[in-house]
């Protein structure tokens, strides 16, 4: 089973369609569910795809515009029901926080787990961080305070040359430190360099979710050197007018964020309801960025 992936619960846009879900995904990273977005529906998105309400445990949320957070206090209460366990973290801003805070305890008084609010703010900061991944903010340029997130996992440990390990004897005790990247020193003090002991770690792989946004260079660099970005591009080129009055993108320009931060994959979504297909966005895209998919409710992308 892929180490790294992404699921594709909701890729429309604000108004409701009949075609696709508002915002929302989830990452699952070594078996761990970290939902990004939560528009209407999130809970019964998650029982079509198999995801266990069990395993999530964090929320982020890139702004307070309906369709990216009005699915959160039926996706918590579903939790509840289902006697959830731990803590379930939101991270949202100030506003959120008070606001689903308020919503939540009168819903869903009687929770089966500890409900937490971490603040966020549109700027670049680590948010989250445990022993293998990191998820950092930055800013987003729509009409109200937006932020994008990073999943970065950490450097990998190296592997074991298990002939070598055996050949020099070397203990249990010290093999974890040599996978850090630790010599091994021999009983007559020869020093057994590490690179002779193992071989090298897979590569460290990294995730970007750019939520709703105008074109902007920043965006680019903010992003720069991850492997797969996630970029809204609510129109095509029929409808680019509307795009920056009403701080969203094309499919042309997330093709350039992607093209400019050197990203391996993009992947577009937030579809505005007035086309009946992404043909047009992929070809825009795709002109561009060859590399480029369109998101689709359902869909899991490997990112490893």
């Amino acid at each position: 089973m892929a180490d790294f992936k992404v699921n594709i619960l909701g890729c429309g846009s604000a108004t409701p369609s009949l075609r696709h879900m508002p915002s929302c995904q989830v990452v699952d990273h070594r078996d761990r569910l970290m939902m990004v977005d939560c528009g209407e529906g999130a809970q019964l998105a998650m029982r079509r795809m198999r995801l266990k309400y069990s395993r999530l445990n964090h929320i982020f949320i890139s702004h307070l515009h309906g369709d990216h957070c009005l699915g959160l206090p039926g996706l918590l209460s579903t939790m509840a029901l289902h006697a959830t366990e731990g803590s379930v973290t939101v991270h949202t801003f100030a506003e959120g926080a008070e606001l689903f805070s308020r919503i939540i305890d009168f819903f869903c008084r009687e929770r089966t787990y500890e409900l937490k609010f971490n603040i966020i703010r549109p700027e670049r900061a680590v948010i989250y961080e445990d022993k293998s991944l990191t998820v950092e903010t930055f800013p987003l340029y729509h009409r109200v305070p937006c932020v994008g997130y990073i999943f970065r996992e950490k450097p990998k440990l190296r592997h074991l040359n298990r002939e070598m390990v055996d050949f020099y004897n070397v203990p249990i005790a010290r093999r974890h430190a040599i996978k850090e990247g630790a010599d091994f020193t021999l009983p007559d003090g020869t020093i057994v360099a590490n690179h002779r002991l193992t071989t090298p770690a897979e590569p460290s792989l990294s995730y970007a979710y750019c939520s709703d946004t105008a074109y902007n260079p920043l965006v680019a660099e903010a992003v720069k050197g991850v492997d797969v970005i996630y970029h809204e591009a609510t129109y095509a080129h029929d409808q680019e007018a509307k795009a920056r009055p009403r701080g969203h993108s094309t499919a042309a320009e997330a093709a350039r964020i992607a093209l400019d931060a050197g990203a391996k994959k993009l992947i577009i979504g937030h579809y505005s309801k007035s086309y009946n297909d992404e043909t047009m966005h992929l070809d825009d895209a795709r002109s561009i960025f060859p590399q480029t998919i369109a998101a689709n409710e359902g869909l899991t992308i490997d990112i490893s």
